[in-house]
């Protein structure tokens, strides 16, 4: 069995093999190739969330046991922490123990990554992140990957940690990059937004959002939080990770449906069915698009038997 830390998962998947691995999981999951039970997340009465996330891909299984704790944004300790834990298929015995901390945050920013090339329109260039920690890396080296990345625009509530990533991005990939001290800033002539904050209440609004943008929206994942406000959701075309799951678990579909801001066939379909040519992505270049990601167990574990597979190699 093999145990792999975090350090040893970075090493083993990069983000360009990961946004490709992230199409086959999601076109295997809408094509009936994988199975994913519905996931279970429990919150505990210090506000974390822990989750429990099984998926069977066939030739292994295995699930994502984790926490989910906003307060540690900032502090030094990952706002994820947890392990995914494989099995192999014949005789059902453990193959390994794999950092989900690392797992979370690549194959996040890779899924954005392909929604982000099926919805995005082709010369998208400039790239707003709300939000400076971990998923604000991820996003930015995994959305590289499907567009010509030439200026970054940022937004933090803690301004150092923006000033700090803007100047990773900028040494590392060559990038311009800008920090802002609004979110309306830092999206104005944004091609392409992604939200990735543990806000609680919606802060991206109609009004600040151009034709044409596509927005990942990526921080929350309960039924009750949200970062994308009522408006914006029902102006744009509405594509999630898994339809089920959006409409079980996601805030910025269930709130405005509450509301009667928008119906229930709002949703234009998974990105999955996009890939499969069931659904159509973008269709002009005036549209908004909104992905909103929930998070799927399919992603961790397709990407942990990615990173077991090349330790065994």
């Amino acid at each position: 069995m093999q145990i792999v830390e975090e350090k040893q998962v970075r090493e083993r998947m990069q983000a360009g093999a990961c946004v490709q691995l992230m199409r086959d999981a999601l076109r295997d999951l809408e094509s009936g190739k994988c199975v994913m039970p519905q996931r279970l997340l429990c919150r505990m009465p210090n506000t974390a969330v822990m989750g429990f996330m099984p998926a069977y891909l066939g030739r292994a299984f295995g699930a994502k046991v984790l926490t989910a704790y906003g307060p540690n944004a900032g502090s030094g300790y990952p706002t994820h922490i947890g392990y995914v834990m494989m099995f192999e298929s014949e005789h059902c015995t453990v193959s390994g123990l794999v950092d989900a901390t690392a797992v979370t945050e690549i194959r996040t920013g890779a899924v954005s990554a392909v929604a982000t090339d099926l919805l995005a329109r082709r010369d998208a260039h400039c790239l707003a992140v709300i939000g400076a920690g971990a998923q604000a890396r991820s996003h930015l080296a995994a959305i590289r990957e499907v567009r010509d990345i030439t200026q970054v625009q940022i937004y933090d509530l803690n301004m150092d940690a923006a000033g700090k990533f803007a100047e990773e991005a900028e040494s590392r990939y060559h990038v311009q990059c800008s920090v802002f001290s609004s979110v309306r800033d830092a999206v104005r002539d944004a091609d392409i937004i992604c939200t990735l904050t543990p806000s609680r209440e919606p802060f991206l609004t109609r009004d600040m959002v151009a034709p044409g943008t596509h927005i990942n929206a990526v921080g929350t994942f309960t039924p009750t939080t949200r970062e994308v406000a009522s408006d914006l959701v029902a102006a744009s075309r509405l594509y999630a990770d898994q339809v089920s799951a959006m409409r079980a678990e996601s805030g910025e579909y269930l709130i405005p449906l509450q509301e009667g801001v928008i119906m229930e066939d709002h949703i234009v379909g998974s990105i999955g069915e996009v890939l499969l040519g069931r659904v159509p992505g973008r269709r002009n270049d005036e549209e908004i698009t909104l992905f909103d990601a929930l998070g799927l167990a399919i992603e961790d574990v397709a990407c942990a038997q990615a990173v077991l597979e090349a330790g065994s190699v």
